[in-house]
C-alpha cells in the first residue's frame, strides 16, 4: 500500500531506469533494434521520424559540399552513431570529426554536429542542444528546412551555447573550425 507521501506529485513511487550507452550498443549488437530508427538520449530511446524529401535534399547538398571542401582535414559522417556521453549517443544527420579519430570506436569529439529538422525543430533545439552543450561540442547546427534557416550555435556553456545566430536564405555559412568552407544557406532548400 502507498503512504500519503509516496502520493505528493513530484515524489512518484516509481523510478526510472535509463540505459546506458554500454548497455545500448549491447542491444544493437543483439539486434535487438532491428529496423527501427532510434537514438539514445540522457538514457531515453528516442524513436526518430522518417526522412522526407526537403530532409534527404538538405543532406544531399551537405555530402556534396563539405567532403571535398574538407578532404584530409576532417571526416564527414552522415547519420552514424556519436558517443555523446555514458548515457547518450545520438546519430547527428551530419558530423565532421578529426580524421584520426580512433575507428575501433563511435567518436566522441567533433568539430560541428549538424541536424537537419522537419518535424524534430523543438526537440532538436531543446533535449538534444542541451545535451550537446553539456557534452562540450564546440558547434551546433539545426538546418530548419520549414523556416528554410540555419540556427548556429557557439561556445558551450553547461547546457546552453553563448553564441546563438539565425542565418536566412540570404546568408552564408561556415563552420568555425574551416572557415574557408563557405555554404550558401539557399543552396540547403530546394526551390
Amino acid at each position: 500500500m502507498l503512504t500519503a507521501s509516496e502520493l505528493v506529485p513530484g515524489n512518484p513511487p516509481w523510478r526510472r531506469r535509463g540505459l546506458f550507452r554500454s548497455e545500448y550498443d549491447h542491444l544493437v549488437a543483439l539486434g535487438v533494434f532491428e529496423g527501427q530508427k532510434l537514438e539514445l538520449l540522457e538514457g531515453e530511446l528516442i524513436e526518430m521520424s522518417p526522412s522526407h524529401e526537403p530532409h534527404a535534399y538538405a543532406i544531399r547538398i551537405l555530402i556534396r559540399l563539405l567532403p571535398a571542401a574538407l578532404l584530409g582535414r576532417a571526416d564527414v559522417l552522415i547519420q552514424l552513431p556519436f558517443a555523446l556521453s555514458d548515457r547518450s549517443e545520438p546519430e547527428p544527420d551530419v558530423a565532421l570529426i578529426d580524421p584520426a579519430a580512433s575507428g575501433t570506436e563511435h567518436p566522441s569529439s567533433a568539430f560541428l554536429l549538424i541536424e537537419v529538422a522537419e518535424s524534430s525543430l523543438g526537440y532538436d533545439r531543446g533535449p538534444k542542444l542541451r545535451a550537446y552543450a553539456a557534452a562540450r561540442v564546440p558547434e551546433y547546427w539545426v538546418v530548419s528546412t520549414e523556416r528554410r534557416c540555419v540556427y548556429v550555435y557557439r561556445g558551450p556553456d553547461g547546457e546552453d551555447y553563448t553564441s546563438q545566430a539565425t542565418a536566412t536564405v540570404t546568408d552564408l555559412v561556415s563552420p568555425l573550425a574551416f572557415p574557408d568552407v563557405v555554404i550558401p544557406v539557399r543552396a540547403l532548400f530546394a526551390g
